[in-house]
């Protein structure tokens, strides 16, 4: 019993810093501005990014070659998106300030899926710039 009461306290010690460390990984893109190029593929600008598209827009980010360095944040931000939703949905009649304020992070989340897209277009671009001045 003791075990199980350690563990539980444990869980709710360590739920805070989970949770900051998903809200660092999608503020640390929330001041870059997308390219036109997006905005055009997509029809999202930065001031328009809704919760509702983030599913489309990791769909088109696992289409684009995958960057060493951005997966892992991906990964970390997608789950963070599926728990916001779950509990976006269990607030919605219980405490509509609290479900707004999930839907507000839920809007970040698809903002930094937008950034990373827009980053994996850019490299592709480059990856086929370099294959093109290869073959001259």
């Amino acid at each position: 019993m003791m075990a199980i009461i350690i563990c539980v306290f444990s869980i709710a010690a360590l739920l805070p810093f989970v949770v900051w460390y998903f809200r660092a990984i999608v503020a640390s893109r929330r001041n870059v501005q997308l390219s036109t190029r997006l905005q055009e593929l997509t029809g999202i600008t930065s001031e328009k990014v809704k919760a509702d598209d983030f599913a489309r827009l990791l769909q088109l980010v696992q289409l684009c070659p995958e960057q060493e360095d951005d997966q892992s944040d991906i990964r970390a931000v997608g789950a963070y998106y599926n728990v916001l939703a779950m509990l976006g949905r269990m607030a919605r009649t219980v405490a509509p300030d609290l479900a707004a304020w999930f839907e507000r992070e839920r809007e970040s989340c698809s903002y930094f899926a937008a950034v990373a897209l827009d980053r994996r277009i850019s490299h592709s671009r480059e990856l086929f710039s370099q294959q093109l001045a290869d073959r001259l």
